[in-house]
């Protein structure tokens, strides 16, 4: 029996991987998970009254590309927080989370050639691994562009040769990033633009942690194109509802373009789609057009952000986020480093190196850790001490 062999280097996925890791030492303290992007804070006490209340909808097909209802709240929304104006019958589509979309967009919107040659992807290193696998299954080419210190923790993506520049077809930018927080400025978006325009590619921007940051809210890349007078399907907006409500089992997120790029998901998703259900859509909608929580929400992380410059601020290295909800620790080695944490305190968190891929030679994440501010406020703090305690020699 023979198996495609386009997905036969993709590593193992990051948990079974730190399971691997750790799961043949005993935990040296009470166990404390800090290694999952798994919000833990309350969702709207509100959205189960609204499912339960819409019940009957479990016994239809849902609204394949979402009901209108959820569409005019998305577009509410993206002109609230945003100030663009996005059409939601022709350039917004509602997803079963944003992990569907990443990936059926590259199916859906990346070509088989370009100038000749196999289309380029450029993807941020670390980087979330749906953009990996849609790139090889569009039959693209995925190429890793390191995000560290010295490029402000986003891709420099002009820094990318003429050559692959030359049959790139999208990049992925996650802003603010994962794992390492870093928020994309209006200056980054608008040279952005300025390069896909010369190089005549799309920019797909994961945008599932836009809610929650620090000081000012992050500009978005519709804000951006739109300020820029681009071309709308030169863009792809990516969100979700996991992080900003707390409901990542809800499944429930959109993407936002061009009425070409739409029309073209749409058309992958009437074949191969798996909608969100009628009352999960009806809760969304509601949840959408909330803001009140989002508030509450935020502020909690703020609060644990806080915690985390009280407790690490004196550590080298240490650079607080502005976005998100990770620490991305510097470490003499990521692996080593957890098992340690895991041996001697029963923290567990996640080697930087498992989200990234070698790049001339080197894994950008090797040397990182990266720490999930997701448990309730005591058991940061006291996850946070540990760490700091446990690992003084190990940075």
């Amino acid at each position: 029996m023979q198996f495609p062999e386009r997905f036969s280097d993709l590593p193992e996925y990051a948990f079974p991987r730190l399971r691997s890791l750790l799961d043949p030492y005993a935990a040296g303290g009470d166990v404390l998970h800090l290694s999952l992007g798994e919000p833990k804070n309350p969702f709207p006490d509100w959205v189960s009254a609204i499912i339960a209340r819409e019940s009957a909808g479990f016994g239809r097909y849902p609204a394949n590309d979402g009901s209108p209802d959820l569409l005019e709240a998305i577009s509410g929304w993206l002109a609230r927080r945003y100030g663009v104006q996005v059409d939601p019958g022709s350039r917004i589509m509602a997803l079963n989370g944003t992990r569907e979309g990443l990936f059926s967009a590259a199916v859906a919107l990346f070509p088989e050639r370009k100038a000749g040659q196999r289309p380029a992807v450029l993807i941020p290193n670390p980087f979330y691994p749906v953009y990996a696998v849609g790139t090889v299954t569009a039959g693209a080419e995925p190429v890793f562009v390191d995000a560290g210190p010295d490029t402000g923790f986003l891709p420099d993506f002009a820094a990318v040769p003429a050559d692959v520049l030359a049959r790139t077809v999208a990049v992925y930018v996650c802003s603010p990033s994962n794992p390492q927080g870093a928020v994309a400025s209006a200056g980054y978006w608008a040279s952005l633009l300025a390069l896909a325009e010369r190089h005549d590619f799309r920019i797909l921007a994961d945008e599932c942690y836009a809610e929650i940051y620090r000081g000012d809210p992050p500009v978005g890349v519709l804000q951006a194109a739109s300020a820029a007078g681009a071309d709308p399907e030169r863009v792809v907006a990516f969100h979700s509802l996991s992080k900003r409500s707390n409901l990542p089992g809800l499944r429930s997120g959109f993407v936002a373009g061009g009425p070409q790029t739409i029309a073209a998901i749409k058309r992958l998703r009437a074949y191969a789609g798996a909608p969100l259900p009628g009352p999960l859509q009806a809760a969304a909608a509601a949840v959408w057009r909330d803001e009140a929580h989002v508030t509450e929400n935020r502020a909690s992380y703020a609060r644990r952000f806080a915690m985390a410059d009280q407790i690490i601020g004196g550590v080298e290295g240490w650079s607080s986020p502005p976005g998100g909800f990770f620490l991305w620790l510097p470490v003499d080695d990521g692996e080593t480093a957890c098992v340690k944490l895991w041996r001697e305190t029963g923290v567990r968190v996640l080697p930087g190196a498992y989200l990234a891929r070698d790049s001339g030679g080197t894994n950008p994440g090797k040397r990182n850790i990266r720490v999930a501010l997701v448990a309730p406020d005591d058991d940061v703090r006291r996850g946070l001490t540990a760490l700091v305690a446990c690992l003084k020699d190990a940075r």
